[in-house]
């Protein structure tokens, strides 16, 4: 059974850093899949904010969180990361990771996603 479970995440102050984690049971993180983070604040559609591309090392960030988060991996732990810094009120939402198993955009929209974790919680306040 495929499961990916999310965590790491939590209330922050504003400016504050948290890293979030997905960790892939049943299910190896291989070069040519792409991994995915996604958020989806109360009201909102759910969006893509990064994603990689192990095969080649390609990444792609919403335009929303360059220069703030950093995605990365670690085979070894069968874990995705996302690093998160100097954080705002605006990047508090529920967020997924996701992989898509057989890449045929770059980066892969949301539809095209196979796997989803449950999401954790971020919350970005004073």
């Amino acid at each position: 059974q495929v499961q990916f479970v999310e965590s790491g995440g939590g209330l922050v102050q504003p400016g504050g850093s948290l890293r979030l984690s997905c960790v892939a049971s049943g299910f190896t993180l291989d070069y040519n899949y792409a991994i995915g983070w996604f958020r989806q604040a109360p009201g909102k559609e759910r969006e893509g904010v990064s994603c990689l591309s192990p095969k080649d090392g390609s990444t792609y960030y919403a335009d929303s969180v360059k220069g703030r988060f950093t995605i990365s991996r670690d085979n070894a732990k069968n874990t995705v990361y996302l690093q998160m810094n100097n954080l705002n009120p605006e990047d508090t939402a529920v967020y997924y990771c996701a992989a898509d198993v057989i890449v045929t955009h770059w980066p892969p929209p949301l539809d095209q996603y196979d796997y989803w974790g449950q999401g954790t919680q971020v919350t970005v306040s004073s």
